[in-house]
């Protein structure tokens, strides 16, 4: 089989991912062989939402009669992949060669190869039908880009929780200061109950709230998908089948109305990115968390988040036609195979480790944190192999956001493994890409904030009040 466009070995492999083909390497060397082609034509996409907010992301590819006008297909594909799951969008404009356009309709189709994303990016997510517009660049609706403040209210008695597939963390946090915090490990994908839901988190803000002489506001972060406080879809919630589903979108309303204080649940990545902004004092940060999944968030170089999904897992880094398949969405490559604890169990056996086939996904990676902390060599290639994902993920992410800090937290980032992880990856910056080196800053939170700070900067979503 020819590929539709060339792939790139890296300078640095995985130690257990030879075939790694980073999506960014791919990208450029697109890019540069239509610049020097000499017969350039624009490429415009436009991701317009369900509020009327729109995105737009311009490239280069090569003319309809060219004769290398096929490699533009599946350049244009992977691009429109990740910005459905960076930005979001119920409506695509395919502003290019009509080709392009016609090909990508065809993917995103109830009966095409993303017809995954089709059905989420329309009725789950934004409630309305998916559509490809095919038009011509100049067609493509203006940007429209809404941003707002998030959290940083530390006033008063509050609770701050983060919910994990492994576990669930809470914080009681007066004006600022944790004066409680706690694990409690969890297995929430498995349940079909959502009162099982409702009942584990109304546990830990009572757990929390007991540490504390009131309650002023609570502030949660969580995977998924949440407008309004409400879950769209989440990963939590898998086991809940469609037809109880009402009653995980109004989860989080119960809650507020039973504790009678403003409440706040947002996408766990942008709780990361705002815990990075609060803990660096600065901004343009974008956070991710290594944990049950990848979570991602942005905090814009003004201090303020965008109206993005930032759903990173789901955005594809990796362009081996071989590579790993995630069993939710049915793609390739994506970012939940290689910054998630999902990469730790994948790469275990190619190490010849062994995991414990009963146990919690939070005591199967603490078995292989362990040998990792013990200095065996196998587990260390696991997170070496994780460093050169994350080098060459953050060199990729850097074409789509504007970034002066990377933060990397989460599970897998406990003990030595974060620091191969960002030693890993700045060696990979340094090497293939000096300019993002230079600029970027790639670091981990220390090891208390690395387990608890997600709740704690959670804490600071609502305003109280007056």
């Amino acid at each position: 089989m020819t590929r539709p466009f060339q792939l790139v070995a890296p300078r640095f492999l995985p130690p257990l991912d030879e075939g790694f083909r980073p999506a960014v390497l791919a990208n450029h060397a697109f890019v540069d062989s239509v610049r020097k082609s000499g017969q350039e034509t624009p490429l415009v996409l436009g991701l317009e939402r369900s509020d009327g907010s729109v995105s737009r992301y311009e490239t280069i590819v090569f003319p309809e009669d060219h004769p290398q006008a096929n490699a533009n297909l599946e350049y244009a594909e992977r691009l429109v992949k990740f910005l459905l799951w960076q930005r979001g969008g119920c409506t695509v404009y395919v502003g290019g060669p009509p080709s392009i356009g016609a090909y990508i309709t065809k993917c995103y189709s109830p009966d095409g190869t993303r017809s995954f994303d089709y059905q989420f990016m329309g009725e789950d997510v934004y409630e309305t039908p998916f559509k490809v517009v095919s038009c011509s660049a100049g067609a493509v609706p203006a940007k429209h880009e809404q941003t707002q403040p998030l959290g940083r209210h530390l006033d008063g008695c509050r609770i701050g929780f983060d919910l994990g597939a492994s576990d669930r963390k809470v914080s009681a946090v007066i004006d600022g200061k944790a004066v409680y915090s706690e694990e409690v490990v969890w297995e929430p994908r498995k349940q079909t109950d959502p009162e099982y839901h409702y009942n584990e988190i109304v546990t830990a803000l009572r757990t929390a709230a007991s540490k504390m002489p009131r309650v002023d506001a609570i502030g949660g972060s969580s995977a998924g998908v949440y407008i309004n406080n409400r879950p769209m879809i989440a990963s939590l919630f898998r086991g809940v089948p469609k037809d109880r589903f009402d009653r995980v979108r109004s989860l989080f309303l119960r809650i507020r109305d039973e504790f009678g204080v403003p409440l706040e649940v947002v996408n766990d990545g942008e709780v990361t990115a705002l815990a990075g902004s609060m803990s660096l004092e600065d901004n343009g940060v974008l956070g991710i968390a290594l944990g049950s999944s990848e979570a991602g968030g942005y905090v814009t170089m003004d201090g303020n988040i965008t109206g993005w999904l930032n759903e990173l897992a789901f955005a594809p880094i990796d362009y081996n036609p071989d590579a790993p398949v995630d069993e939710w969405s049915g793609d390739r490559g994506v970012g939940a195979l290689y910054f998630s604890q999902q990469c730790v169990f994948r790469l275990a056996p190619r190490a010849g480790i062994e995991l414990p086939k009963d146990g919690t996904d939070a005591e199967r990676l603490k078995a292989a944190q362990e040998k990792l902390e013990s200095g065996d060599e196998e587990a260390t290639n696991i997170w070496r192999s994780m460093g050169v994902y994350m080098g060459y993920g953050i060199a990729h992410y850097a074409d789509f956001y504007d970034l002066k800090h990377v933060l990397v937290l989460g599970r897998c980032t406990s003990g030595q493994g974060g620091d191969l992880i960002v030693q890993g990856a700045k060696a990979v910056l340094e090497a293939e890409f000096p300019e993002l080196a230079a600029r970027i800053n790639v670091q981990l939170p220390d090891e208390k904030a690395r387990r608890v700070g997600q709740s704690i900067a959670a804490a600071s979503l609502p305003a109280l009040n007056k």
